[in-house]
């Protein structure tokens, strides 16, 4: 889909309205309440980053329009995985011009749906952080008398939470009844940058909800653990884990603040996993379910399918009408083959980075 961007135009929503399933009686164990998954891997570019990243392009493209028509719009994304296929998607959405730089790591498969996206994209430094550095320096020789620049970083942006937020007006105002609403008492979603949970706290708070959120980390990407413990934000210095849309070096002082304000209304428990946790979980959720995700969607996943007692350990005080949203985050860079792959390490009981 192709947008013409006329100035008097009003730009389509960059997103779609997910589904959210009961599953409760689906699972593989007795859940204390009822649980409803949240099917992020429905968006077109595989995840949830479509919403975040997706309102703030959109919300850009509206504010250079107003000011200066004229100009071409070129969108610069970091990411070597979702964050950039949101960006690279949603450009050509809107016909926007649009350059992603992706670390070495990255895999062959994201390269590959970049391009067919249209993105121009360039492969640069070891990490995430010298990625971005070059992204930069990219975007410091741009023209900026005729073409406007829009930076999208996967995770460090209000607008990005804003956009994620809007998961939680769906699901309060538009696929829940209001006595159903009444019952939502709990999120569970994967932490890597924080993106997420920013978002999630933000709409549960301006849906006025009282609810409580459990964020699932990994062992080997400790990256908000390692926060708290210290008390203020810090920097890994590696992160080396198989779920690489959790693999983030830091995390946002937003978040820090979020999770330290435990109210009456929202409050969160910060739990760790193993990646052969994650790999397990999105082995399990595919043979039940059929659908494949990454394992950092399988951070949240291993709530109830094999660590059901970080499930009931935060909310095994609610009853059978409660509801607790699991949402299935996504991801585009896991294939069949790599859960065949994660099956025999499994059944080894081996990782290997």
């Amino acid at each position: 889909m192709s947008i013409n961007l006329q100035p008097s135009d009003a730009l389509p929503r960059p997103y779609i309205t997910t589904s959210l399933v009961d599953v409760t009686h689906k699972l593989p164990m007795k859940p204390p309440c009822r649980i409803m998954f949240k099917n992020e891997l429905e968006q077109p570019s595989g995840s949830f980053k479509l919403r975040g990243i997706g309102h703030l392009i959109h919300k850009s493209i509206e504010q250079s329009r107003m000011t200066s028509s004229d100009k071409q719009i070129h969108v610069f994304a970091l990411s070597g995985g979702n964050a950039g296929l949101a960006a690279a998607y949603l450009a050509s959405f809107y016909d926007v011009k649009c350059t992603v730089v992706l670390p070495t790591i990255s895999k062959a498969s994201v390269r590959e749906k970049l391009l067919e996206y249209g993105a121009k994209i360039i492969v640069f430094g070891a990490s995430i952080n010298e990625a971005d550095k070059h992204l930069k320096n990219l975007m410091m020789s741009i023209d900026t008398t005729k073409t406007t620049p829009i930076y999208c970083h996967p995770f460090q942006h209000p607008l990005v939470w804003e956009g994620h937020s809007s998961l939680v007006d769906e699901i309060v105002q538009n696929q829940l009844s209001k006595s159903q609403a009444s019952h939502l008492k709990g999120i569970v979603c994967s932490c890597g940058g924080g993106g997420l949970y920013n978002g999630m706290y933000q709409g549960l708070r301006n849906n006025k909800i009282a609810s409580d959120i459990l964020l699932i980390e990994t062992i080997q990407a400790p990256t908000l653990s390692e926060s708290v413990k210290a008390g203020e934000l810090i920097t890994l210095e590696s992160v080396n884990s198989m779920a690489t849309s959790l693999a983030c070096s830091y995390t946002t002082q937003q978040t820090m603040i979020n999770f330290h304000n435990q109210s009456d209304s929202i409050n969160t428990r910060l739990e760790l996993i193993d990646d052969m946790d994650t790999l397990r979980a999105c082995v399990e959720y595919y043979n039940k379910f059929g659908n494949v995700v990454e394992p950092a969607c399988g951070a949240a996943l291993s709530a109830v399918f094999n660590k059901i007692d970080l499930l009931y350990k935060t909310f095994a005080h609610l009853n059978k009408d409660d509801i607790v949203v699991i949402v299935v985050c996504g991801g585009s860079c896991t294939t069949t083959k790599d859960l065949s792959r994660f099956q025999l390490m499994i059944s080894r009981n081996e990782i290997k980075l």
